[in-house]
């Protein structure tokens, strides 16, 4: 009789845990290397999360700018699919990493943070 009971807990613990990888998310801080790799491999969506002005001045072609310190800034990542992994960078990596916190409560899945920012990219492709 115990290790029946045993054998019953040991699957709904594992029933419990494998229902929770699934609809967690996930943050991974990525290098500038890595960033590139993720653009030319994945579907992803490109966030940059600086002001409009620092935008216009120059940003990472297919971004999006949703400005971090925007009063609007939790309805406009709302037009955003969770499902798919986004990208995001500031100029050092600070906003972004508040904003990478921010959407994974929001439930999405996938989120890179580019480390250090605009300011370490160093494969610029700029819209000017």
């Amino acid at each position: 009789m115990k290790k029946s009971t045993l054998v019953f807990v040991l699957i709904i613990a594992l029933g419990i845990f494998s229902c929770t990888n699934e609809t967690e998310g996930s943050i991974t801080l990525v290098s500038t290397e890595e960033m590139q790799t993720l653009i030319d491999l994945e579907n992803v969506q490109l966030v940059d999360v600086r002001t409009p002005e620092e935008h216009d001045k120059a940003h990472l072609s297919n971004s999006q700018n949703i400005d971090f310190n925007s009063p609007t800034f939790d309805v406009d990542i709302s037009v955003l699919d969770k499902e798919k992994p986004v990208i995001l960078y500031c100029a050092k990596g600070g906003r972004s990493a508040k904003c990478a916190e921010k959407m994974l409560k929001a439930g999405f899945k996938k989120i890179y943070d580019l480390e250090g920012g605009f300011s370490k990219w160093q494969h610029v492709d700029l819209d000017i």
